[in-house]
């Protein structure tokens, strides 16, 4: 199979979808890789390193050309003209909070899988895990920064020192992203709040992180009496396909702390925030109400290094199921890989974005994928 590679072009976005190390499996299982020139090069791997392996090296025309197509973004509105019936692309899409995506691709006939959306057998979401990781992290080192009153913060350092109280971290949501966020922030020794809906998964965050954070289940009520405390607010939550639902709303943010921050990492699918907009990392934060909302929409792009060797790690399986078996034996086979086929043949495919989208587009459709 022919396998294509294009250089990001989202603001700020410096991933890229394989790795040297990818590119040198798929050439030795027989495919051909064709990678954009300078694709690599924000996440460290100059072409060189692909040519080492045995990959090409070509123009946009080449990499967008290819048979399947691996990205990390969405396509944006300039790429939308390299979506072909007869090529599949496999990226994160998020197209419950970008509908112009969607009709783009459902006027190309595009096959798309989102990463976003491919679940194991447990349940699991293998491909966002990794990034969800990072962005959890990188929250409260981004919240922490931003709460610098030279970055329009109130001034107050996260761990406090001693004789001064630490800052209150509020964590909306008990996944992946909320519990990497609650342990750097239990790091820096701030006072933490968890909240989530689900008991279960607080019971088993109650054991790992006992006597260290504050678990409780999240209402409307609990989050109102929380804000007025809370020097920085981490928006962790996930459904997975649908958009993030909205736990804080405008008329809640007069009760914050002027100064206080949001950091919103549900941006991609929408935001938990009434008031949240997607930012860029040149430009990452605005403020509303005197609070300083930080919603920047691809996070795991500021340390790409990192953030591309863990997202191939996991992507890669699944590009050789689809590269070795063909895409549509791929997604036979793999109730996985079907799980995230978003859009094929000119349909939304995944109930949970369908649904999504008709609020934006009352044309998407569901099907089979």
């Amino acid at each position: 199979m022919r396998i294509g590679v294009p250089r990001e072009v989202k603001t700020d976005e410096y991933r890229v979808a394989l790795t040297p190390a990818g590119a040198d499996e798929l050439v030795r299982r027989g495919h051909t890789v064709v990678i954009e020139t300078t694709a690599g090069d924000g996440a460290g791997f100059p072409d060189a390193a692909y040519v080492a392996v045995g990959a090409t090296i070509g123009d946009v025309n080449a990499a967008w050309g290819a048979e399947l197509v691996l990205k990390v973004k969405e396509p944006q509105p300039g790429e939308f003209q390299w979506l072909r019936e007869d090529a599949t692309l496999f990226t994160y899409l998020h197209l419950a909070a970008g509908p112009a995506v969607a009709v783009a691709l459902l006027d190309s006939g595009t096959t798309a899988i989102a990463y976003e959306t491919v679940e194991d057998a447990n349940g699991r979401l293998p491909l966002l895990a990794p990034m969800s990781e990072i962005a959890g992290r990188l929250s409260v080192q981004a919240g922490a920064k931003h709460l610098e009153r030279p970055h329009g913060g109130r001034g107050v350092l996260l761990g406090g020192v001693a004789g001064v109280a630490p800052a209150t971290v509020v964590i909306l949501g008990g996944g992946i992203v909320g519990v990497n966020a609650a342990m750097v922030a239990v790091g820096m020794q701030a006072h933490v709040y968890v909240l989530d809906v689900n008991l279960d998964r607080l019971r088993d965050l109650e054991l790992a992180l006992a006597g260290r954070v504050t678990f409780i289940y999240s209402t409307r009520l609990a989050i109102q009496e929380l804000l007025p405390q809370a020097d920085l607010v981490v928006g962790a939550v996930l459904v997975p396909g649908a958009k993030a639902p909205r736990l804080v709303t405008r008329d809640m943010l007069p009760t914050m702390k002027p100064g206080s921050v949001i950091v919103d990492v549900a941006v991609d699918q929408g935001g938990c925030v009434e008031t949240t907009h997607p930012t860029t990392h040149s430009d990452p934060t605005y403020v509303v109400d005197g609070v300083v909302h930080y919603c920047v929409a691809n996070m795991p792009g500021a340390v790409p290094i990192t953030s591309t060797q863990a997202l191939c790690n996991a992507t890669l399986p699944y590009v050789r199921q689809l590269a070795d078996r063909g895409v549509v034996a791929a997604i036979a086979h793999s109730p996985a890989l079907r799980a995230g086929v978003n859009v094929r043949g000119g349909r939304i495919t995944n109930q949970a974005v369908a649904e999504a989208l008709a609020d934006e587009n009352g044309h998407a459709t569901t099907a089979h994928p």
